[in-house]
Formats: C-alpha cells, sequence, structure tokens
C-alpha cells in the first residue's frame, strides 16, 4: 500500500535519524556524521503581462518541500568508506491548469499534474589522505557545473567526481555526470543545456582553484564538456581588498565555449565576459557588474543550472547573442543596526544589442527586491522568511513580467 504524503515526510526524518544507530563502522563514521531536515514552503506568482485572452495570464503555485541532506564520516584506515543520502518530498497546496508552470511542481500549462512527488538518491564515497571521491548522487558547486536550487527542490545529478586538497591553497575537482533529476522531476533523464540544442549522457568536466596572498587572491581553470554537443573553458580570477574600514572586491570570469564531436547542437562558437565589482563598508555593500556576450551563438550552460555569470539572476540570465548588459546592487545588513539575521538587497540589470522579436533592437531590464530574515536564537531558530520581488521589461520573446515568491523555511539539525 502507497504511503500517505505524510507517512513520506516522517519517512524523511527517519531515514536521517537512523544514520545515527550503532553500526560495525568505526568512530569517525559516526562521530563525523550531520544530517538535517528542511520544511520549505514556496509560494510563486507570476504575472504574464504580454499575453492574450487565448494564453496562460499567469502563473500561480503554492507548494511544500521536505528536503533531507545527510553525510557520513569516513570509516578508519588508509581508505575511509562513507555514504551521503539525499530525499525530498513535494507536495502541492495549491495550483490548477490555468495557473502551472511555476517549476515548483511536475506539471504544465493545461495540467496541473500530480498532487505530490518524491525523490530519493544517494552516494558512495572514499577518502584517501585529502583525496575524496564520490560516486551516485551529486549536486556540485562548481564555476564549472553548480547545481540549481531556485525552486521547491533541487537538482540532482548521477555520475562521479573527485576533490583534491594535497597542496595548501590548491583545490582540484574532476568527474563525469551521466543523468540529471531536475528539480520537478522524478526522472533522470539525459542532460541538455540552455541555448543550445541536443542532449548527451556525458558531461565531463575537470579544473580547480589556487588561494594565495594570505587568501586575498584567487585563480581558476576550468574545462567542462557536454559530449557531441559542447565544450567550454573557463579562466577566473578572484581578489579581495581591505582598505582601511572598507573592502574591495573583483570577479572577473571568461568563457570559452565551441561545438564538440557529432555538433548534436549545431555549429557553437561563444564568448563570454563576466565582471563582478564591489566594495563594502560596516553594514552596505556596493556592486556593479558588466556581462557581454561574443561570437556567433548565446551563451551555452546546463540546464537549470547556476551558471558562474554576473548578470544570472532571478528571471532573466542576459546571454542572449551579442547581447551586453549591465548590473547595479546595493545589499544592507541590519546586525549592524540591532537585526541580527535580516539582510536586504536591490539590483538593477539593463541588456542591450541583440535582436528583439521582428527584428527590433533588442532592450530588457530587470528589477529585483529581495528581503529576508533568519531567525537566530530560540525555539524558532534557523526559521527563515524570504520575499522576492521581481520586474521585467523586454522586447525579447519573454516579454515583460512581474513576479514575487515568498519562501518559508526551516532547517532542522538531526545529528
Amino acid at each position: 500500500m502507497s504511503k500517505t504524503p505524510l507517512a513520506r515526510a516522517v519517512a524523511l526524518a527517519t531515514l536521517g535519524a537512523s544514520l545515527t544507530m550503532p553500526s560495525l563502522a568505526q568512530a569517525d563514521f559516526i562521530g563525523d556524521s550531520k544530517a538535517t531536515l528542511e520544511l520549505r514552503n514556496f509560494y510563486m506568482n507570476r504575472d504574464l503581462r504580454d499575453t492574450t485572452a487565448a494564453q496562460q495570464s499567469k502563473r500561480e503555485e503554492w507548494a511544500q518541500g521536505f528536503i533531507l541532506k545527510a553525510e557520513s564520516g569516513f570509516t578508519e584506515g588508509t581508505v575511509g568508506f562513507g555514504l551521503d543520502a539525499y530525499a525530498g518530498l513535494g507536495l502541492k497546496l495549491d495550483s490548477s491548469d490555468e495557473r502551472a508552470g511555476t517549476g515548483l511542481l511536475p506539471n504544465a500549462f493545461g495540467n496541473e499534474g500530480p498532487d505530490e512527488y518524491s525523490e530519493l538518491s544517494g552516494a558512495v564515497k572514499a577518502r584517501i589522505s585529502k583525496t575524496v571521491g564520490k560516486v551516485g548522487g551529486l549536486m556540485p558547486k562548481l564555476p564549472i557545473v553548480s547545481s540549481g536550487d531556485s525552486r521547491l527542490l533541487p537538482q540532482v545529478f548521477t555520475g562521479g567526481m573527485i576533490t583534491s586538497q594535497e597542496i595548501d591553497g590548491l583545490t582540484l575537482n574532476g568527474g563525469q555526470l551521466r543523468e540529471v533529476n531536475q528539480r520537478a522531476s522524478t526522472d533522470r533523464v539525459d542532460i541538455t543545456a540552455t541555448n543550445v540544442g541536443g542532449e548527451s549522457d556525458r558531461y565531463n568536466f575537470a579544473g580547480g582553484d589556487y588561494k594565495f596572498n594570505g587568501g586575498n587572491t584567487t585563480v581558476g581553470v576550468w574545462y567542462g564538456e557536454l559530449e557531441d554537443i559542447y565544450d567550454q573553458k573557463l579562466y577566473n580570477l578572484i581578489h579581495v581588498q581591505p582598505i582601511g574600514d572598507w573592502k574591495l572586491g573583483a570577479n572577473l570570469a571568461y568563457f570559452d565555449s565551441q561545438d564538440n564531436g557529432r555538433k548534436l547542437g549545431g555549429k557553437l562558437d561563444n564568448d563570454l565576459t563576466s565582471v563582478n565589482l564591489w566594495a563594502g563598508i560596516g553594514a552596505h555593500t556596493f556592486r556593479v557588474g558588466y556581462q557581454k556576450v561574443g561570437g556567433d551563438n548565446a551563451f551555452p550552460f546546463l540546464t537549470e543550472t547556476d551558471p558562474y555569470i554576473v548578470n544570472y539572476i532571478q528571471i532573466l540570465d542576459f546571454t542572449r547573442k551579442d547581447e551586453k548588459s549591465w548590473q547595479a546592487r546595493y545589499d544592507v545588513n541590519f546586525a549592524s543596526y540591532g537585526i541580527p539575521g535580516l539582510t536586504a538587497f536591490v539590483r538593477y540589470v539593463t541588456g542591450d544589442g541583440f535582436d528583439g522579436v521582428g527584428g527590433a533592437s533588442g532592450k530588457e531590464w530587470e528589477r529585483d527586491v529581495d528581503i529576508s530574515y533568519i531567525i537566530q536564537e530560540g525555539p524558532l531558530k534557523n526559521l527563515g522568511v524570504r520575499w522576492r520581488n521581481a520586474m521585467v521589461r523586454s522586447n525579447a520573446s519573454i516579454g515583460d513580467l512581474d513576479e514575487n515568491r515568498l519562501i518559508v523555511s526551516y532547517t532542522i539539525p538531526l545529528m
């Protein structure tokens, strides 16, 4: 007999708690283990302002997510072994055929989809010295590939990867991803990319970064290959410089992308430059960003991942062919004013230089307001509330949009 949604949620917590049970493993396997259960309540409303009466006028849904993440330590010995586990459950609280398609649930306009969906994955890991290898379910957070987590449940890849930190300051990563479970899906499918066609069952990646100058400077070199579609090189420089009460910083990234193998996505020749400069003092941080897309194509990146570019924001990514975009952003941390846990930012990005609808000169902009508060102590410690508001005006295919997201999350440490 199938479990009810409540029973499945309880099962997630039980799975995490079970990792604390005694076993034949050595003490480090248990002692270094950790597990959390995140309760994520997500409301999203996107007003599609440019639609006609025959089209969808808005997307509006409300859902509850349960996200369990558990990591064991390693057994003792020259080679230590361990296990990681992830389980996710999404429950539909409100939707309809006319308002579906926010990305919170596995549905689309005209079909509000199932009342619930769930997913489960795990990874076996091994450690030798300061090198760790993992095989199974992965959520990499690397400049060349970063698993997306901007909806109800996170994106999970299946594959293997190695991380090595044998040399002080130097971190090396490499691996291969074979399949992906997208954010609002229960299926593992081949890997695709945004702005380029085709699908592949192999994404190979390698690279690393080196920190020096007292940790203030980082250089990185990365390579990624979506086999038979495209390959991509990334060169990255990050520098942070304290000057008196100020902290100045810069993050420079350059991507070079070409078609690969059988060219299942067609011919591709693209380069992208991303510049992020910031200056912070006390509670305040001021940022300026610049992004330029060159070559013969739009910038390619794995579908639903978070590309390492400055103007990938709440709705737009400003990666169209020939697009140039500028960003201005202001952040404030209210801890300096006696309200720890309260942060906010406002951001404006404008882009142009691409082809708009009907051959018009392309122009678009997005304005974001983001306010979040996390309770710092007491019985509701770690309860967070976040409001994200965005406005888009564009003469490209996306048109004009207004959007609100309200996210309430509560993270429970299980061990």
